[in-house]
This record gives C-alpha cells, structure tokens and sequence, in this order.
C-alpha cells in the first residue's frame, strides 16, 4: 500500500501510441512530507501521516508547528493519514513526489465530492416526476413518506430532500496513465471527485478489480 497527497487541476486528454485519445484528470501530486508515522507497537495499527501544501506560520496554531518541527518538516496546510503495511522504509521528514507512482498502476483517488446545496428528491435521488399536465399539483413532491398507526413516523434512512454532496468520496480502480515526475504531475483515466483546486488522496487500489 503506498499513496499520496495532491491537488486536482481539472481535466485533460492524452493521445496514446495507438492514436487513442483518453480524458484524463490532472493531478498535481506532491511533494508530500512524512509527519508521523505509526506502529503496532504504540498505536494498534500500521500508519503513515502525510503533510502537503505549504502553509504561512501565521496560518498554523502553536500545536501544529509543534507537531511539524518534531517530524522535521516544512510548515503543510493539510495532514492526512494513510494506512500502510510497513513503515520501516519511512523516515520523518520524508519528502515523496509524483513518482511514487507508475503508469500503468491502478489506484483509488479519494476527495470530498462537490457541494450541490439542499437538493429535492428528483435531483438527489434520481427519483421519477408526476405528471406535468391535466392540472396535476406537487410534480416534484416526494409524495406520502410516513406510516400510519404501526410504526406512525418516518424510519430512518428515507430518500428525502436535503444537502446534496460535500460527501467524502472514492473513485477505485482508475488508471495511472502517464507521471511528470518533473512537474509533478500524475494524469488518472476518468473523473476524479471535488472541484479544481480539491485536494485529493491518491493511493493503491484496496481491492482487485473483478
């Protein structure tokens, strides 16, 4: 298991050898720092903490520069855990770039998926509209949700209106198509989620595609 912080640039395609275009997603991958790491020894589990982003000292509390400076690295704006099998290899302060992956490699890539606001059910749960004439009302109306004497209220778990997205979100199985190392740069095939700008996890796929 191995991974990485990055920032979603937006979407491009790339010509492969073939003459086949595929649309990819650009992601800016690095450099990463080793903030912590974790054992079964002291915590219960195997662990690896990356930092990515610069940040200005203003902009950190007195806890987190303390929690940089013991690990050695340079001030990060965002931290984040990734589990891993063995962290005899990581050293603190430990810079990780682009490279860490190849093409050809299948990754998951997780993000915090865009925020849509308060949603009703159509858009939010894809459900079918009413009729839209002969005078018919509510055509967007969920419709009766409750129940009568037994157990007379609304279970838990029903599709109803609310916040659509800004949900933490993971696309598996995308393909590493090609790595900049020199610009840091790692193009996904496919759709990775969050806006521009979104900071994303990109690490090994947990499970075998089939």
């Amino acid at each position: 298991m191995k991974g990485i912080l990055g920032k979603k640039l937006g979407m491009s395609q790339i010509f492969l050898s073939d003459g086949r275009a595929v649309p990819v997603t650009l992601v800016e991958a690095g450099p990463c720092f080793v903030v912590q790491t974790k054992t079964e020894a002291t915590d219960g589990y195997t662990a690896v903490q990356l930092g990515f982003s610069a940040a200005k000292e203003k902009n950190l509390s007195k806890p987190e520069r303390g929690h940089l400076a013991k690990a050695g690295a340079p001030l990060v704006r965002h931290l984040a855990e990734l589990r891993v099998d063995d962290v005899s290899e990581m050293t603190l302060g430990q810079e990780l770039n682009a490279d860490v992956f190849e093409a050809g490699e299948i990754v998951d890539v997780i993000g915090v998926s865009k925020g849509k606001g308060f949603a009703g059910v159509v858009k939010r749960h894809n459900f079918s509209t009413r009729p839209a004439t002969h005078g018919h009302h509510y055509r967007r109306a969920p419709g009766s949700v409750g129940m009568c004497a037994t157990p007379s209220r609304v279970l838990k778990g029903k599709k109803l209106p609310g916040r659509m997205g800004n949900n933490r979100t993971t696309i598996s199985f995308l393909e590493v198509v090609k790595v900049d190392r020199g610009n840091n740069l790692i193009a996904l095939k496919g759709s990775v989620p969050g806006p521009k700008g979104g900071v994303v996890m990109i690490r090994t796929a947990k499970r075998s595609r089939g």
